[in-house]
């Protein structure tokens, strides 16, 4: 996932609510802004910040001096009495904020990767006062005002393609913030703004608290029958972390299905892990997320009203390649059908193997992985304990993720340890380009914590910008299970792909190539912003890049070729269920989003279980990957209105791939011309035309069904 701006501008970075600390460092930080180690452009590398001074305390004085500056630096450019330039009014807003800029990117990455109840309590302080910020620039009817002039006068200006893209972004966002409201309806949206930013890190901060509180313990290990003897040992030691010593604890992952469910014997068991993930936020208490997100769908469908539109997902997907609710609804409406007519098959094959064996019970969702497993190993001969040992984490990263850039994009690596840390698992690389001048630096952050949040994410610590001299620093964070203490980190190869994915984001931010901070790097479409990273999976399974990682971490051997093939074989199985749950996720977010304002939710609960019964998704054996209560994606993340974007960039990126494919496979021809044309562009044109050039067609959505195994070649 590429974790979105909470704010439509580069100025303004995102914005999110989990926060992270090791809990060693003062929270009093700072409180002379003169020694505050945010207040200065970092001298480390690329500006890296320096995690050995910075404290949880120097945050709030370093955002409101920020904060300040910025504005001030709008009200100057908003009161500027000569006429409106391309150079006093757009470059100088790109130039603005870079006090804010800078701190919000660090905070950022601590907030979603390693939290604590100072930097929690701030994110929900700080959220409000970020969106009244955000307003203060778009609802500026001054600063509307050049900008219009300047717009309405594009074709004199003569400005470079990038620049005129630019003044274009720059007119959009104002629309869309709703700059020509009347003074009154500019105060209530005001209003309901600064709300419903507070209201988003409470969710995440509840979300987080949830999780943690959600963990299912047990304190029999027979209840645990089925589990490896390293998961079990990793089990201890995280319960004896929480302070359970001699008990096991397995920790919640943000999806409804959680990873043990796959393995465990226990049918009892099974249920009580699979409820305590489906109700983690349903606890009636102060972590219950619902009556946090019913609120934030009322808001939002209040703001759709207030700007025009008749709900919310109107007014965001304007800039998205779908552009409207009903394209979305259409492009859906194609996938869902086949989905769930292969998702019934498997669960009629795996009911079958329940009565073959005597279970006496009908299939259930924490039953279906369980099954599903036997079947695989069954039908593929393939088992997850056989897989593993060849895929040790960090010889998956060096070996395989950097092997397949340095094959396709010529980038090489080189880990740095002189660069500071605010976790000792964690690694730093310097990336160099084909020409082995400096192109970026990428740190990664792999093993789960419990104040970390779930799922994976790339950002950026620093954004590219020719206009500011500025380099990227690209983060990866995920949420793989930490060995216990001198074990290897073997992972499976679903985690495999998901750090092929990362990257592909990694590759998009790091070959950005543009001048203005706005346009730069991964700052697109929802919809389009999944492609490169999901396009990157593909190369996981390359049969020359497979070859150079995939070795037993004791022996060094490579995998059997017999086993790859049961790897490549297994590709399409199970593929019914893995695509519903995300295409029920994707229709619960747009029922949540097309709630016209005005609309009473009596219970989030109901509202759920009717909103998939509408889309035909009301599946008993095959939930939505994610629960309303705990849509991280929709209700704090950026993907409101968003989430059938990874089904959306699936069908460019196996479109692309088709194209790769065709074209000679895995060469440095191709990368180069998938950078040049993809990879390197950011936000400078108009993203189908984009893809139209690179494959010489619209997109196609045959090649993932075909790609899911829901459509025969």
């Amino acid at each position: 996932m590429k974790n979105l701006s909470y704010f439509a501008t580069g100025m303004l970075l995102i914005f999110l609510a989990a926060c992270n600390s090791q809990g060693k460092k003062s929270a009093e930080g700072t409180q002379d802004l003169a020694s505050n180690p945010l207040m200065n452009v970092s001298t480390l590398p690329f500006h890296a910040p320096d995690f050995n001074k910075i404290k949880d305390g120097d945050f709030a004085p370093a955002f409101a001096e920020g904060l300040k500056q910025q504005l001030a630096e709008i009200d100057s450019i908003a009161q500027n009495p000569q006429a409106p330039t391309f150079e006093n009014t757009l470059v100088a807003l790109e130039r603005s904020g870079q006090l804010l800029r800078r701190v919000n990117g660090v905070f950022n990455m601590l907030s979603g990767a390693n939290t604590d109840s100072v930097l929690q309590k701030l994110s929900e302080d700080i959220a409000p006062k970020l969106a009244a910020q955000q307003d203060a620039l778009f609802l500026n009817d001054k600063l509307f005002q050049k900008v219009k002039t300047l717009y309405n006068n594009k074709e004199k200006l003569n400005l470079d393609k990038e620049s005129a893209r630019l003044l274009e972004f720059y007119y959009i966002q104002f629309l869309r913030a709703g700059a020509k409201l009347s003074p009154e309806n500019k105060e209530k949206l005001k209003k309901l703004n600064e709300e419903e930013a507070g209201l988003s890190a409470k969710f995440t901060n509840q979300l987080l608290a949830a999780a943690k509180a959600g963990a299912f313990v047990v304190d029999n290990k027979d209840a645990l029958k089925g589990l490896s003897e390293g998961t079990l040992n990793s089990a201890a030691q995280d319960a004896t972390n929480a302070g359970k010593k001699g008990e096991w604890l397995l920790p919640l992952q943000n999806t409804t299905q959680q990873p043990a469910l796959q393995s465990l014997e226990n049918r009892d068991t099974r249920q009580k892990l699979f409820e305590a993930s489906w109700t983690r936020a349903e606890k009636g208490d102060q972590n219950d997320t619902r009556a946090t997100i019913k609120r934030l769908a009322e808001i939002r469908a209040t703001k759709a009203s207030l700007l025009g539109f008749p709900n919310y997902a109107a007014w965001t997907l304007q800039d998205q390649m779908a552009k409207t609710p009903q394209a979305v609804q259409d492009f859906l409406k194609k996938l869902v059908p086949p989905a769930i007519a292969k998702a019934r098959k498997e669960a009629a094959d795996l009911q079958m193997v329940i009565d073959k064996e005597k279970g006496g019970f009908q299939l259930q969702p924490y039953d279906w992985n369980f099954y599903a497993e036997k079947i695989r190993k069954s039908r593929y001969d393939l088992d997850e304990s056989q897989v593993k040992p060849y895929f040790e984490l960090f010889n998956v990263l060096e070996n395989g993720v950097f092997y397949a850039a340095n094959q396709l994009y010529g980038l090489t690596f080189k880990r740095r340890t002189d660069i500071p840390v605010y976790n000792p698992d964690m690694r730093v690389y310097t990336v160099y380009d084909k020409d082995s001048s400096e192109l970026g630096l990428f740190y990664c952050d792999y093993f789960k914590r419990d104040n970390k949040s779930g799922g994976a994410w790339m950002s950026n610590l620093v954004d590219q910008s020719k206009l500011l001299g500025t380099k990227p620093v690209i983060y990866n964070v995920c949420n793989f299970t930490k060995p216990a203490s001198g074990e290897p980190a073997l992972i499976s190869f679903d985690d495999v792909t998901t750090m092929f994915h990362e990257f592909g984001h990694g590759l998009h931010g790091l070959f950005a190539d543009q001048t203005y901070p706005s346009l730069s790097g991964t700052s697109v479409a929802r919809d389009f912003v999944e492609l490169p990273s999901q396009f990157n999976e593909h190369w996981a399974l390359n049969a020359k890049v497979f070859s150079h990682f995939a070795k037993h971490y004791q022996t060094g051997k490579p995998m059997p070729q017999e086993l790859v093939e049961k790897i490549k074989k297994s590709q399409k199985f199970n593929q019914g269920y893995a695509f519903t749950e995300i295409l029920a996720a994707s229709e619960l977010d747009m029922e949540w989003h097309t709630i016209p304002a005005g609309d009473s939710i009596r219970s989030v609960d109901d509202f759920e279980t009717a909103a998939l019964k509408r889309t035909n998704l009301d599946i008993p054996q095959v939930p939505p990957r994610y629960r309303s209560s705990y849509f991280l994606h929709i209700w704090s993340n950026g993907y409101s209105a968003g989430y059938y974007a990874y089904s959306w960039a699936e069908m460019l990126e196996d479109d692309a791939y088709n194209w790769f494919v065709q074209h000679g496979g895995l060469t440095r021809a191709n990368g180069q011309r998938f950078r040049d044309m993809i990879l390197s562009r950011g936000n400078t044109e108009d993203y189908n035309k984009m893809f139209f050039d690179f494959t010489g067609h619209k997109p196609d959505i045959k090649p993932i069904l075909e790609n899911r195994g829901l459509l025969e070649k």
